[in-house]
């Protein structure tokens, strides 16, 4: 089975119209893996696979427009009739199922252990589910944030999360056949490097020597087209914008 990746939603940082915030249908080695689960991400998820058959979730990190559609997923596995086999192992950083019971003003987790299994991300963290493997990554953001690689069948995914400008995520990305990328930003406050630039997109992609560019999480102050001609011009290689709906071979 080759690796591909469908894109449920990329906008930052809130969803719009037929714009779901961040998240993603990874599949490769006979498994399936939703990353990140942003706000409407699951009702898109639903277009491409039955949430019940989904062998993990990968939560790069707690901002809400990365992980809050968890949310719809629990009642939808727990109460809406698409309760899994099993619990679906959940990667994602420390914290990530308190914050979740939370939202049922709930202090205990054990309710969401019948469909969800919370395991703990750390820089190197490394997973295998069927023949793919996942290996994070910490980078640099305001909060605990990891980049993803993932492997299977020979091909090679990297994915940026939320980013600043580190030597880690260059090194994650290293020779990656497919670079899915944040340019949250047009440019970057003073003293402070906790998203990417188009530019910085490109000049990791460059640097990392990657295949291809796929450029996604662009905030308000650019637009998808626009940050990835930028992103372009600095990679010099193929690159590409991520869209809502489209399926990507690696």
């Amino acid at each position: 089975m080759s690796l591909t990746l469908t894109v449920l939603g990329t906008a930052s940082p809130h969803p719009g119209p037929d714009r779901p915030c961040s998240g993603y249908l990874l599949r490769g080695g006979g498994a399936e893996v939703w990353v990140d689960a942003g706000p409407g991400t699951f009702a898109e998820l639903q277009r491409h696979t039955d949430p019940a058959r989904l062998t993990a979730v990968w939560i790069s990190h707690l901002h809400a427009d990365h992980n809050a559609d968890l949310l719809s997923a629990v009642y939808g596995l727990a109460y809406g009739g698409l309760t899994p086999d099993a619990p679906i192992p959940v990667h994602a950083p420390a914290g990530c199922a308190e914050r979740l019971a939370g939202f049922f003003g709930r202090a205990d987790t054990g309710f969401l252990k019948g469909v969800l299994d919370f395991r703990t991300l750390h820089d190197g963290h490394t997973v295998r589910h069927g023949g793919l493997t996942l290996t994070a990554r910490a980078v640099t953001h305001d909060v605990e944030a990891y980049g993803l690689r993932a492997e299977a069948d020979g091909r090679v995914l990297a994915y940026s999360g939320d980013s600043g400008p580190c030597d880690s995520l260059t090194e994650l990305a290293r020779g990656a056949d497919l670079f899915l990328c944040e340019a949250d930003i047009d440019a970057h406050r003073e003293g402070e490097q906790v998203h990417l630039t188009p530019e910085d997109a490109g000049r990791t992609a460059r640097e990392a020597g990657v295949r291809e560019l796929l450029v996604t999480h662009v905030g308000p102050t650019l637009t998808p087209e626009t940050a990835t001609v930028r992103a372009a011009a600095v990679f010099g290689g193929r690159t590409a914008t991520a869209r809502v709906g489209a399926t990507h071979t690696v």
